[in-house]
């Protein structure tokens, strides 16, 4: 049964909900959550439709979800979720290193994917740097994509032509946030970086995705391996 489960209090704290049918996998995710601050873990699901139910309600910021579960499955309810509030980062913690199912998740707008052969200090990291405006791919997810990206032609010329369009709108300074963005960097490691603040960084990145016609940083960074400017 989905439940609702509160680590800490404060509005300042970034809200989370736990999918996965194993309750053992929950626990040991907020076990490892507890020890980092400013998290919050509002609720947990069993499975796909629980999760859609308790996005809704709960209105996390995040959802670490898996995606062999009952009743509906990870890839239908993030996209679901992806689709009923996009902003929300979805986070993919499973067994499951398929390529269909990365490339797939990929192309949603999920934040994360983790494979849980990892350890758990992995996922754990990937928490951080989502909350902080990055995404997090683990190393063997990584090459899938880029090997899948490599086997694509490049067909389409009208997405092409938008893509070489769209980056050669962007400024010096608008392809310098955008590689490091795209490499994963967070907004504010990327204001360190470049001698600036976290809030011309935010303003950089909302126009860069504005002039590129994407939504998420995880297109920003499909663009960019595409591109040849960053590496996986």
């Amino acid at each position: 049964m989905a439940q609702k489960i509160t680590m800490s209090s404060g509005s300042d704290k970034t809200k989370i909900l736990i999918v996965d049918d194993h309750p053992a996998v929950i626990e040991g995710i907020i076990r490892a959550l507890e020890k980092e601050p400013g998290f919050e873990v509002v609720g947990t699901a069993l499975d796909g439709l629980q999760a859609v139910k308790q996005v809704k309600t709960l209105n996390p910021d995040m959802a670490i979800m898996d995606i062999s579960m009952p009743n509906m499955k990870g890839m239908d309810a993030a996209h679901e979720i992806k689709a009923w509030k996009e902003r929300i980062h979805v986070l993919i913690y499973t067994m499951y290193s398929d390529r269909e199912y990365i490339t797939s998740l990929f192309r949603i707008g999920i934040s994360a994917y983790i494979l849980k052969r990892e350890p758990i200090k992995e996922l754990v990291q990937a928490v951080k740097v989502v909350r902080d405006g990055g995404t997090y791919f683990s190393s063997s997810v990584r090459k899938i994509l880029q090997d899948q990206l490599d086997a694509l032609t490049m067909g389409d010329l009208a997405e092409v032509r938008g893509m070489q369009n769209g980056i050669a709108q962007l400024t010096v300074r608008q392809k310098e946030v955008f590689a490091l963005l795209a490499d994963g960097l967070t907004p504010k490691e990327i204001a360190k970086r470049l001698c600036i603040s976290p809030k011309t960084v935010e303003t950089h990145k909302y126009n860069i995705m504005e002039k590129l016609e994407v939504s998420s940083v995880a297109q920003l960074t499909k663009i960019a391996i595409k591109k040849g400017l960053i590496e996986v």
